[in-house]
């Protein structure tokens, strides 16, 4: 159901009921009369007359769909709600008590266009008819939730709100990226919180609209930059998506699908924490972790100081027993090694009597090492004269002239073979020959057109045919055709 001003809509659940089921209460007579008598046992107080014409709303008017504008709205400390709605032409009063108005998510609100669903009825103290609420919500929210729900199911189906798929958040993040507005009071709760639990956790506000046209678009580019970690968001660890509460479409843009599939995209974990605990958008079942308010979801990225403190201080204390018990081994072993240390001047001796050794032991491998040297001086030389490149040009010459002449006796050989070759060949090409078998006494006879004739009948007396000899040709006519 669209806005459609300040129009007033009824829609009624089922046909309104006849009046005559239910027996009409029967008066006397006498009621007839335009003075009635005090006598008469039959007159009915107000509260009567009251009580039997809201019996009569209750027990025969059907449930109705109401669109109008919200007014004098009263929230007395009780919880019930009391309010007017109307229109251009009319008004009604209302009252939605505090066991139905607990399941509404809004806060009505003068001015407020919306859709209640509710039971007619009469306050009897005053005699005012009035509608009972049971249910309400703000013009258009209809379509919206059914626009929610479609778009909920395609993406559980799809995969996309898997719990196996969900990342786990880091135990202790170093830099939260915050995307939301930096003028509201989700922003300065988060801040708050994690100032209080684990202040130095680095925060860094990714401006973005919460509501209206634009901010779906927004809220998706802040998240594509977060993702893409340039700049100061470099070392992000986690993104925390959130906003404060209000109504259905105040927090539409936290359903749009090209958002939803971005969070289901990310390459970092993320944190959906968008208005009030009763709230849930399309946003909250994709991401990793959904929290029930901003103050919650700063809570649960950031753990408490005081635990941390705790923490270090049992680290300290297993320190500086591992320290202790350290130092205490030392000093055993310090005690064990003096008791095992020698007077310095005995191990002086020791060294100098071993240097002596070492001194000897030194010439001798000096003397030997020097004939080893002059041994292998004697050697390179004997090579260096076997490898003279005199010697070795003189090698290499006459393996030159060798190969030489085994070059000219390969020519020499494989010009006689080819020869011979050509010679065969020749002689078999020959054999073959056409001009050959004209040489032995054979001819080759033509008509005029040039075919070869082979039998008599392919010619006509008279016709003239060329006959080829061995040497020439000999031009004749047919006289006559004899067959063998």
């Amino acid at each position: 159901m669209g806005r459609r001003g300040n129009q007033c809509s009824i829609f009624l659940q089922m046909p309104f009921p006849a009046l005559g089921r239910r027996a009409a209460p029967q008066y006397h007579r006498g009621m007839q009369s335009s003075h009635p008598s005090a006598a008469d046992a039959r007159v009915l107080s107000v509260s009567q007359l009251n009580r039997l014409a809201r019996q009569l709303l209750e027990d025969h008017f059907p449930a109705v769909l109401v669109e109008g504008e919200l007014s004098n709205v009263a929230l007395p400390s009780s919880g019930h709600w009391y309010f007017t709605l109307k229109d251009q032409g009319a008004q009604v009063r209302c009252a939605m008590f505090r066991n139905r108005n607990m399941f509404v998510r809004l806060r009505p609100r003068d001015g407020m266009q919306v859709v209640l669903k509710a039971r007619l009825s009469l306050y009897e103290g005053r005699g005012d008819y009035q509608l009972i609420v049971d249910a309400l919500e703000e013009t258009g929210a209809g379509a919206l939730r059914k626009a929610f729900e479609q778009l909920q199911r395609k993406l559980q189906a799809e995969g996309l709100f898997a719990a196996e798929r969900k990342r786990p958040l880091p135990t202790l993040p170093r830099h939260i990226a915050v995307i939301t507005s930096p003028t509201g009071a989700a922003i300065r709760d988060v801040l708050s919180v994690l100032k209080r639990r684990f202040p130095t956790i680095r925060v860094t506000v990714v401006p973005a609209q919460v509501q209206g046209q634009s901010s779906a678009g927004e809220l998706l580019t802040a998240l594509e930059r977060v993702n893409r970690r340039e700049g100061v968001l470099e070392d992000v660890d986690v993104i925390l998506l959130t906003r404060g509460g209000g109504s259905l479409e105040d927090l539409w843009s936290f359903n749009d699908e090209a958002l939803a599939r971005a969070i289901h995209a990310s390459l970092l974990p993320v944190v959906s924490a968008v208005g009030h605990e009763v709230d849930f958008t399309i946003a909250d079942f994709v991401a990793d972790v959904r929290a029930p308010t901003p103050s919650a979801a700063a809570e649960l990225l950031s753990p408490h100081r005081d635990d941390y403190l705790q923490i270090l201080q049992s680290r300290r204390q297993q320190l500086a027993r591992l320290f202790s018990h350290k130092v205490q081994a030392a000093y055993q072993q310090v005690l064990a090694c003096s008791r095992l240390l020698r007077h310095p001047g005995r191990r002086l001796q020791q060294q100098a009597q071993r240097l002596d050794e070492l001194e000897t032991r030194l010439g001798r491998a000096q003397l030997l090492h020097q004939r080893n040297l002059l041994r292998r001086l004697q050697l390179a030389r004997l090579r260096l004269r076997q490898q003279s490149p005199a010697i070795r040009f003189a090698q290499q010459h006459q393996h030159l002239v060798a190969l030489q002449q085994r070059l000219l006796r390969c020519l020499r050989h494989q010009l006689r073979y080819r020869e011979q070759q050509l010679l065969v060949q020749s002689q078999a090409l020959h054999t073959v020959s056409p001009l050959a078998t004209l040489g032995r006494g054979y001819s080759i006879t033509r008509d005029a057109a040039g075919h070869v004739l082979r039998a008599a009948e392919q010619t006509q007396p008279g016709a003239t045919i060329t006959t080829q000899l061995a040497t020439g040709r000999l031009r004749s006519r047919v006289i006559a055709q004899e067959a063998d």
